[in-house]
C-alpha cells in the first residue's frame, strides 16, 4: 500500500506539500498540486483514518500534548507554547498525558478530531503506534522535550549531557565518590539519555556507577521517594542522590527527612529540571536547568514553519548546571578513585 511519502516522492515534493494538496490548502502551487494529484492517481494512495481526521481549512488552532501537568517544568513549558502560540495568531488546546501513553494517545485523537493545524508532543514512551501513523501521514507535528527515535519529525528540545558532566565534577571537586541517580522511564529518551550521560560523566572521573545505585523511576515524586528508601537501606548507602527530574528530587527529598537525616551532612542531593521551588528547600537544591521559555517557543515556531509551508528546522538548546548548597563540602584525599 503507497503512503504519503511515495506520494510526495513521486510528484518530487514534501510530505507537507501532499498533505496541504490533500486537505485543499490554497498555499500550493497549481503545479504542485497537478503533481501531487497524479501521483495519487497512479499510486491508489488512500488517505487512513488518522489522515482523514486532518483539517480541510486552517483553524489557527495547535495541539499540546505534555507528559504531566504537575511537573513544573511541563507546566512552564506550556505557559512559553501558549503565549508565542498567541503572539503569531494561535490558539493552544493543551492535553495532559499523566506519563500514561493511553492517556496521551487519547488526548492525540481528540486533538485531530478537533482539526488542529499542528501538533506539540512530548512523547510518553517510544513506541506510540499512534504518533507513528500520525508522522506518516504527513500531520504538521513537533516534539519537544522528548522524540521518538527513527521518526522524521522535527524535535526541539535540550542537551543535558555537558550540564551533567559538570555536576559530577562538582560532586568529585567535593570529594563525594559514591554517587547514585533515579532515573526516569527506559522507555523515554530523556530517560536513556540522562543515566548514560551520568554514567559516562563517572566514568570519566574513574568512579563506578554499580546497578545497586541506579534507581528506576517514572519522573513522578513517588517513585524518587521509594528508590531513595532502597539507597538508605543500603549497607553502603550514597553520599548524593541525582534526581534524574524535578519530581523524583522532591520525592527522593521526602525519604531523607523521613529517616531523620540532614542535608547536606547525611546525604546530599540534586536534580535534573530546576525550578523555582528549589530556591526555598532547606537547603537550597543544586540542580541542571533547562531553558523551559525558550523551548517552548522554539518548538511553537517550528510547528507553525510546517503548517504554514517553510522547511521545518529541529533545535537543540544547552541545559546548565546551578549549583546550590544541596551537597555541601567534604575533605577528600588527592587522587582518590571509585570505592
Amino acid at each position: 500500500m503507497a503512503s504519503i511519502k511515495d506520494v510526495a516522492a513521486q510528484a518530487g515534493v514534501s510530505v507537507a506539500t501532499v498533505s496541504r494538496v490533500l486537505n485543499s490548502h490554497p498555499s500550493v502551487s497549481p503545479d504542485a498540486r497537478a503533481r501531487v494529484l497524479a501521483a495519487v492517481e497512479a499510486l491508489g494512495y488512500r488517505p487512513n483514518a488518522v489522515a482523514r481526521s486532518l483539517r480541510t481549512d486552517q483553524t489557527r488552532t495547535l495541539g499540546l500534548v505534555i507528559s504531566d501537568v504537575l511537573n513544573p517544568y511541563f507546566t512552564a513549558l506550556a505557559r512559553s507554547v501558549e503565549e508565542e502560540a498567541r503572539a503569531l495568531g494561535y490558539s493552544v488546546i493543551i492535553g495532559n498525558a499523566d506519563e500514561k501513553p493511553e492517556q496521551q494517545d487519547h488526548h492525540v485523537r481528540t486533538l485531530l478530531d478537533r482539526r488542529i493545524d499542528g501538533l506539540l508532543v512530548s512523547p510518553a514512551d517510544g513506541e506510540s503506534a499512534l504518533l507513528l501513523d500520525v508522522a506518516r501521514t504527513g500531520t504538521p507535528m513537533v516534539f519537544v522535550d522528548r522524540w521518538i527515535p527513527g521518526l522524521d519529525v522535527p524535535v526541539v528540545r535540550a542537551d543535558g549531557h555537558h550540564a551533567i558532566q559538570d555536576l559530577v565534577s562538582h560532586l568529585h571537586g567535593l570529594g563525594h565518590r559514591r554517587l547514585a541517580i533515579i532515573a526516569g522511564p527506559a522507555a523515554t529518551t530523556t530517560g536513556n539519555e540522562r543515566v548514560e550521560a551520568f554514567r559516562e560523566a563517572m566514568r570519566a572521573h574513574g568512579l563506578a556507577l554499580p546497578d545497586a545505585y541506579i534507581g528506576q523511576g517514572d519522573f513522578q515524586a513517588d517513585s524518587g521517594r521509594r528508590a531513595t528508601e532502597y539507597f538508605l537501606s543500603l549497607p553502603e548507602p550514597p553520599e548524593i542522590v541525582f534526581a534524574a527530574d524535578n519530581l523524583m528530587a522532591l520525592g527522593a527529598l521526602d525519604a531523607i527527612r523521613a529517616r531523620g537525616l540532614r542535608v547536606p551532612e547525611d546525604i546530599g542531593i540534586a536534580a535534573f529540571d530546576d525550578i523555582p521551588w528549589f530556591l526555598h528547600t532547606g537547603p537550597p537544591i543544586t540542580a541542571i536547568a533547562q531553558p523551559t521559555g525558550d523551548l517552548g517557543r522554539a518548538a511553537v515556531r517550528a510547528l507553525v514553519d510546517i503548517v504554514e509551508g517553510r522547511p521545518p528546522q529541529s533545535v537543540t538548546l544547552p541545559a546548565s548546571l546551578v549549583v546550590r548548597s544541596s551537597c555541601g563540602e567534604r575533605t577528600s584525599t588527592p587522587g582518590a578513585t571509585s570505592e
